[in-house]
């Protein structure tokens, strides 16, 4: 099994690693070395792990790399993106470039709180193979107000979402009623 994990070596690595122990071989698009290497000494199986060191609005750059990671690893069974909108061919690319695979996959779109899941998903033009999830962050309500998520709950929130396995995940909470929004 091949999982892609695109962006946030901080805030996903967890999930990458957790991706390694389920038994999946993992490719992992960062912009910093430092970063790999401690998401790559972390996961101990330096084999289970391929870095992708490529700034994913650099479109060459990543099609070339998404190119020979297929090539060595076949195509991706399971995706799971986090591309900011300064990045927006990025994942079209991928999805291209994943195209060829030979039955279902899944792709888990991680967005932001104030994005709007049927705009991302009507923004990209997806294979009928390709299962789409969406996983939404929103932000933690706590007795004086409230605060972003953590590293760590984004990364079991993500983890639950390819657990669940339903098209839509939200992680934390998207309600302003409840109390101030954090800025």
């Amino acid at each position: 099994m091949h999982a892609l994990v695109i962006g946030r070596t901080g805030m996903l690595a967890d999930v990458s690693l957790w991706l390694v122990r389920e038994g999946y071989y993992v490719s992992v698009i960062a912009r910093r070395y430092a970063r790999m290497k401690q998401l790559i000494d972390c996961a101990g199986q330096t084999a289970s792990i391929t870095p992708l060191l490529v700034d994913y609005r650099d479109q060459e750059a990543l099609c070339s790399l998404i190119s020979r990671t297929i090539q060595k690893n076949g195509t991706f069974d399971l995706i799971i993106a986090w591309v900011h909108t300064d990045g927006k061919q990025a994942l079209p690319t991928v999805i291209q470039k994943n195209s060829r695979h030979p039955g279902p996959w899944r792709l888990f779109h991680v967005l932001g709180s104030r994005a709007d899941p049927a705009e991302a998903k009507a923004e990209l033009c997806l294979p009928a193979a390709c299962l789409y999830r969406q996983v939404q962050l929103g932000f933690v309500v706590e007795e004086h107000g409230s605060r972003w998520l953590t590293h760590q709950e984004i990364s079991d929130g993500v983890i639950d979402a390819i657990r669940r396995d339903t098209p839509f995940h939200l992680v934390g909470t998207l309600d302003r009623s409840e109390k101030k929004r954090p800025r």
